[in-house]
């Protein structure tokens, strides 16, 4: 069983920066796919960025050029660096990780981002 925690979430200014992590117990983190999620109010949630366990990264546009997605399995750690943040930025992150079949969830972080 897989624990995730997040953390990191805050309020900033438009243009600021936030560094979220997700700190995972409980089973073998190198091995597993990591994922950022958010969800807006009203709105569903949304895959933001992937890294997978060999490394490789995905994000969606929107996040593109200005957030980081990076791992260290020593610390079985997931960052997410965000930078020139906006006002649509503002949201719940989620952490989750993949094992197949088996899937987790951390309990979010939120991040606002004011105008």
């Amino acid at each position: 069983q897989v624990q995730l925690a997040e953390s990191g979430g805050g309020l900033v200014q438009a243009g600021g920066s936030l560094r979220l992590a997700c700190a995972a117990s409980g089973g073998i983190f190198s091995i597993l796919s990591m994922s950022w999620y958010r969800q807006a109010p009203g709105k569903q949630r949304e895959l933001v960025a992937v890294i997978t366990s060999g490394g490789d990264a995905w994000y969606v546009d929107s996040v593109k050029g200005r957030f980081t997605i990076s791992r260290d399995n020593a610390k079985s750690t997931m960052y997410l660096q965000m930078n020139s943040l906006k006002p649509e930025d503002t949201a719940v992150y989620y952490c989750f990780a993949l094992q197949s079949p088996a899937s987790y969830w951390g309990q979010g972080t939120q991040v606002t981002v004011s105008s």
